[in-house]
């Protein structure tokens, strides 16, 4: 998998969806669907960077698959969901986004397993 490639392509989208979220957003969305917005395009953005990480580490060999994986499915539930829901999706599309979370943390240690076997190749 190319995950510069959906890196920067993640990167691309999370910075257009939180310029939408600061100019684009109706004046009356409630507050509480702004932080929401905000969160969602902060931990898009952070996963994006990532990606390109998981994607420069695997230029150098190490199985960096699953932490990608993990990153690209965690995002799009994660900060979909958060991004749904401010748009008026139903508040219980929430429930559903923990699962997205756990997800993010398993990328960042898969990662980390990565990383384990890069470092003995430097």
């Amino acid at each position: 998998m190319n995950w510069v490639l959906i890196g920067a392509v993640s990167g691309f989208l999370g910075v257009a969806l939180g310029a939408f979220g600061a100019h684009g957003l109706p004046k009356d969305t409630p507050p509480e669907a702004l932080e929401w917005w905000k969160t969602a395009a902060q931990y898009h953005l952070i996963h994006a960077l990532a990606l390109l990480l998981a994607g420069l580490a695997s230029l150098h060999g190490p199985r960096v698959d699953l932490a990608g994986w993990c990153f690209l499915v965690g995002t799009l539930i994660f900060s979909g969901k958060l991004y749904a829901m401010t748009l008026g999706a139903p508040r219980i599309l929430g429930a559903v986004t923990p699962i997205g979370g756990v997800l993010l943390l398993a990328g960042w240690v898969a990662l980390a397993f990565a990383a384990r076997s890069l470092a003995g190749r430097l």
